[in-house]
C-alpha cells in the first residue's frame, strides 16, 4: 500500500505538491484512479483522482475511516540531540516506525547539540508514518530546555522515566517498572549524560530513575531500546 500525506485533505481535496509529483509523475496517477490518503491525525481516505497535476491533484473523498494508533497509551520520548543530526534523524524514522505520540529534543547542561530544524525532523517523521502505514503524525516539539520540560510534567499522571549511567544513584531496569497501556514518558540524556543537577531535579519532580541495562549505550539506542522495551510490555499485556 502506498500512502499519500495531505494534512488539510477533510477541507481542501487538494494533494500537496509533493505527493502531487509522486503520484502524478512516478506512479503516473491517472484521472478516475483511487488511492490512499492519511491526514496525520487517524484518518485514512479512499480519494478518487478528479483533475492529476504535479503540483496540486485535484480528488474527491469516496470512503473516511478513523484508524486509531495500534498501542494503548501515549508514549513520549524526550532526548538530547547528539552532536551529529543524521543520528537523530534516523532515531526519528525508527522511533515512529515503532510507534510513539510525542518526541521531545532536550536541550540539557553537556548538550552537544543546541538547536534543531523542526521541519526537517518533521518531514522525516512524515515519511515514517506514510512508509509504516501508520495514520497520526507524532508531536515534534522544538528544541525545549530539560528544567521546561519536567515542569511541564510536574503535575501529570503520566508514569515518568530518567534513564542515565551513573551507578552511584540506585536504578531499577526499566522493563520491570513499565505499567501496561499507560501513558509514558522517558528521558535520555547527551553523549556526555544528565549532570548530577539534572538528576536531582528529574527525580525531585517525579521521574523514576531507571536502567537499559549494562551495557553502554549511544543516546539514539539508548531512545530506541526504550521505545521498544515500552512496546513490548504492551504487548505482553494484550
Amino acid at each position: 500500500m502506498i500512502q499519500f500525506y495531505a494534512p488539510d485533505i477533510l477541507t481542501n481535496p487538494l494533494l500537496p505538491e509533493s505527493d502531487s509529483q509522486h503520484c502524478i509523475r512516478v506512479l503516473r496517477k491517472q484521472q478516475g484512479d483511487i488511492i490512499d490518503v492519511i491526514d496525520g491525525r487517524g484518518h485514512r481516505l479512499k480519494c478518487r483522482i478528479l483533475d492529476p497535476h504535479s503540483k496540486h491533484t485535484l480528488v474527491e473523498i469516496v470512503e473516511c475511516e478513523d484508524i486509531p494508533n495500534p498501542w494503548t497509551g501515549d508514549i513520549t520520548i524526550a532526548v538530547a540531540p547528539t552532536k551529529h543530526l543524521d543520528r537523530m534523524e534516523w532515531l526519528v524514522e525508527k522511533l515512529v516506525e515503532i510507534g510513539i505520540n510525542r518526541f521531545v529534543p532536550l536541550l540539557c547542561t553537556h548538550s552537544e547539540r543546541k538547536e534543531i530544524k523542526r521541519e526537517r525532523i518533521e518531514k522525516i517523521a512524515v515519511s515514517a508514518m506514510k512508509q509504516s502505514l501508520k495514520t497520526r503524525l507524532p508531536q515534534i516539539d522544538e528544541m525545549t530546555p530539560l528544567k521546561t520540560f519536567i515542569e511541564e510534567l510536574r503535575d501529570s499522571t503520566a508514569d515518568r522515566f530518567v534513564a542515565y549511567c551513573d551507578p552511584e544513584i540506585p536504578r531499577r531496569i526499566l522493563a520491570q517498572e513499565i505499567k501496561p497501556k499507560r501513558d509514558t514518558v522517558i528521558l535520555i540524556g547527551p553523549e556526555g549524560d544528565f549532570s548530577p543537577q539534572e538528576i536531582k531535579a528529574t527525580i525531585d519532580s517525579g521521574f523514576n530513575p531507571v536502567s537499559l541495562g549494562d551495557c553502554r549505550l549511544r543516546t539514539e539506542t539508548a531512545a530506541l531500546a526504550a521505545c521498544q522495551t515500552i512496546h513490548v510490555i504492551n504487548q505482553l499485556h494484550l
